[in-house]
């Protein structure tokens, strides 16, 4: 079995190195202790650097938030870049754009290398169950060195085209669902509860029927959580979204596409950020919507 790296152990990143080092020889790389200690206890080895943890590995996940902290974790000063054997494939887990993939595959090239733009969505308790959606652009070649890795993460790869980028652009249509049903359960559960609703008995009551969503599920609870003023655990940051829809708005612009709705989400995730809550789960956005409101 050939050696796989992950850089990056944040919320999805850890139970991705997780699951794969049941399987695979892992070496993981972050600048938090406490990950890597995590990664090591399910099997992983830890390197010093992203470099480090790139030598000798036939592939290397990039699972990190942003475009520019995947330029820093492949071409920064001990970036995996510097480590990659001729022939490798670089996994790029991340939401960056359609642009910004293609670019990094560009850079790669000079590298010896090649990228598949393969971005998640699931959340970490499905990373850490391997049953992850990706969304794959790359060559045959790039998919087959990967696949290994593909079959322990995904319980559904689609192969989108054969192109870096092609995954990101099924990706963004992904987000403009995800982020707007947020919203929406964020609305529904806030009006549930201004209407002296319980949000808890709500959410059950929505769900067993047509209104019911993957995303009113699995946020719905936080949602309440976070009305009733409880602080619930950070699974998604809101920030994320603030990216991500961004990165669906510009798509939007780039292809002459009216989004409204999409916009209007997002202006949510932007007023979480200016209040300071851009760190804070996205279910908290509810808050925003009748702040002070006594349960």
């Amino acid at each position: 079995m050939q050696q796989v790296a992950v850089v990056g152990l944040g919320a999805m990143g850890l139970p991705i190195a997780q699951r794969l080092a049941g399987e695979l020889p892992v070496v993981v790389f972050d600048v938090e202790p406490d990950r890597t200690s995590a990664a090591a206890a399910a099997g992983a080895g830890v390197a010093a650097t992203a470099a480090d943890a790139a030598r000798g590995s036939a592939v290397v996940l990039i699972v990190v938030r942003t475009l520019a902290q995947a330029e820093e974790a492949l071409f920064g000063e001990d970036g995996a870049a510097a480590g990659l054997p001729p022939g490798a494939v670089v996994v790029l887990a991340s939401t960056v754009g359609t642009a910004g993939a293609r670019a990094l595959a560009d850079r790669l090239a000079g590298n010896q290398a090649e990228l598949l733009d393969m971005p998640m969505s699931g959340g970490p308790e499905r990373a850490g169950r391997g049953e992850l959606l990706v969304m794959i652009g790359g060559s045959d070649r790039a998919v087959a060195v990967a696949q290994p890795v593909i079959d322990l993460l995904a319980s559904t790869a689609a192969r989108v085209g054969p192109q870096p980028g092609d995954g990101q652009a099924m990706k963004t249509v992904n987000q403009l669902l995800c982020g707007v049903h947020i919203a929406a359960a964020a609305e529904a559960l806030s009006l549930a509860r201004a209407l002296g609703l319980d949000p808890a008995a709500a959410l059950a009551t929505l769900g067993a029927g047509a209104a019911g969503s993957f995303m009113l599920a699995d946020r719905g609870p936080r949602i309440a959580a976070a009305l009733a003023g409880r602080s619930p655990e950070v699974r998604s940051r809101a920030d994320i979204f603030v990216k991500d829809m961004g990165i669906v708005l510009d798509a939007g612009t780039s292809a002459g596409i009216a989004l409204p709705v999409a916009g209007a989400a997002h202006q949510l995730y932007l007023l979480a950020q200016a209040a300071g809550r851009g760190a804070a789960d996205d279910s908290t956005i509810a808050t925003l919507l009748a702040p002070g409101r006594p349960d």
